[in-house]
């Protein structure tokens, strides 16, 4: 069984920074594309940040620049290092993963942003 398990979300000021961190486990975790959604307050869920196996990175257009995705084989975990957090970047960040004809999700962490 595979889970997916994040970490990290908090309060934080605008300007602020955070950490996310999930870890995978129940699977072969480096030959996974990861990645990390947000479910704002009235939004549809969106993709900000993502990673290949091989570590090809993509993001959203609102977080390029702000946001860092990474990931350590090793540990079974992928990173997503929030810099100069927004009012807007406030959600429920949920990790994403997916292989051949499977994906999982995690259950979320909550991040808020006060203004």
């Amino acid at each position: 069984q595979v889970q997916l398990v994040e970490s990290g979300g908090g309060l934080v000021q605008a300007g602020g920074s955070l950490r996310l961190s999930c870890v995978v486990s129940g699977s072969i975790f480096s030959s996974y594309f990861m990645g990390w959604y947000r479910q704002a307050p009235g939004k549809e869920r969106e993709m900000v940040a993502s990673i290949s196996r091989f570590g090809v990175t993509n993001y959203a257009n609102s977080v390029k620049g702000r946001f860092t995705i990474s990931r350590d084989n090793a540990k079974n975990t992928v990173y997503l290092q929030m810099d100069s957090l927004k009012s807007e970047d406030t959600g429920v960040f949920c990790c994403y993963a997916r292989t051949i004809g499977r994906e999982y999700w995690g259950q979320g962490t909550q991040v808020t942003v006060s203004s």
